[in-house]
């Protein structure tokens, strides 16, 4: 079926194209029993406006890109509801990509908002992307970075302070008598996963007592990759696996938790004290309520779109770092009896 045009519209309505465009954009300028002419076209042809045409001929967008490092994580589709709550108050909308961790997915949604102009781009970045956000800067497009802290590059960014989330993870631990440790998580050139494991080390070094940290690195932040490590972990004596586990996100806990109840002779936490990251909703409603690490991310979301849309109405304002503290959450997974908080 061919598809109408506002051509088709003025000659059911029996005015000019012109007309109808006012219309649709400047209905003030024509008179109301014009308008409802046109409407009255409009409905019984099934006219739809291309606005994604009409933007690129006057050489501008609504839209504003977003790229995400996994979908499948509730983390990320928070902090997208963040982006899209202040996006809309900003008369904006949100273009979503997921790299799943790929560099070269990140690199085909960068190509993709590039091609249709978008104002603005949000991004979980896979690896380091200074190059390119710069020449897309250069052209006029900002970006700033979500759940990743910027660093040296000239980029503003909101994150969460992640070695400090993983200094409370095993600080944690080694407070309720927790020694032999292991921490699950991947892969390591993810920043988010070696900020968390470099807060980690740093907390069990600095343990009173003897504590051993053990580093089970997954190739990705998911439920089967943690059952897989957890399955490992446990196939050995005893005497040999650990009595704590720090999972760099809920999702890899989830999947650690799933592989220590199937063994059925273990209990969490009197056998294996466990706790995650990131404080899905998950998170609490698991068989055994998860411990984790929170992060406000939706908070996250909302705070970088408002940064990116300072940016694109002033391309001159100098870059923001804002660095959420993270927060420590207490539930069954590490200590018995914990109510399943919210």
């Amino acid at each position: 079926m061919e598809s109408v045009s506002i051509r088709d519209v003025a000659t059911t309505a029996g005015v000019s194209v012109g007309t109808v465009s006012n219309v649709l954009n400047h209905p003030a300028k024509v008179s109301p029993a014009t308008v409802d002419r046109v409407h009255a076209a409009i409905d019984q042809l099934g006219f739809v406006r291309n606005d994604a045409a009409r933007q690129l001929r006057a050489g501008a967008s609504r839209a504003v890109g977003l790229i995400i490092l996994d979908g499948s994580n509730p983390f990320f589709s928070d902090l997208a509801r963040g982006a899209e709550t202040a996006a809309e108050q900003a008369g904006r909308v949100v273009l979503l990509g997921n790299s799943d961790q790929q560099g070269q997915r990140e690199a085909h949604y960068l190509d993709l908002f590039e091609q249709n102009r978008v104002l603005g781009i949000l991004i979980s970045p896979v690896g380091d992307v200074t190059e390119r956000l710069a020449r897309l800067r250069r052209r006029g497009t900002p970006a700033v970075l979500v759940d990743r802290q910027a660093g040296l590059t000239p980029f503003s960014s909101v994150s969460v302070d992640d070695v400090r989330g993983g200094h409370l993870a095993v600080e944690h631990l080694v407070e309720i008598g927790r020694r032999r440790l292991a921490f699950v998580g991947g892969p390591l050139g993810l920043q988010q996963v070696a900020d968390r494991l470099d807060g980690a080390r740093a907390a069990a070094r600095s343990a009173d007592a003897e504590v051993t940290l053990e580093v089970v690195e997954v190739p990705g932040l998911t439920v089967e990759h943690g059952r897989a490590a957890a399955a490992e972990l446990m196939a050995r004596p005893r005497t040999e696996r650990p009595d704590g586990i720090f999972a760099a996100n809920d999702l890899v806990a989830m999947g650690v938790l799933q592989s220590l109840v199937m063994l059925g002779d273990l209990r969490v936490p009197g056998d294996v004290a466990l706790i995650g990251y990131d404080d899905i909703d998950f998170a609490r409603a698991a068989v055994v309520p998860l411990s984790s690490i929170r992060q406000p991310s939706t908070l996250i979301g909302r705070t970088a779109m408002d940064i990116l849309q300072d940016e694109i109405d002033d391309p001159t304002r100098e870059p923001r770092r804002v660095v959420f503290a993270p927060e420590l959450v207490v539930r069954a997974s590490t200590v018995p009896g914990s109510p399943p908080t919210s």
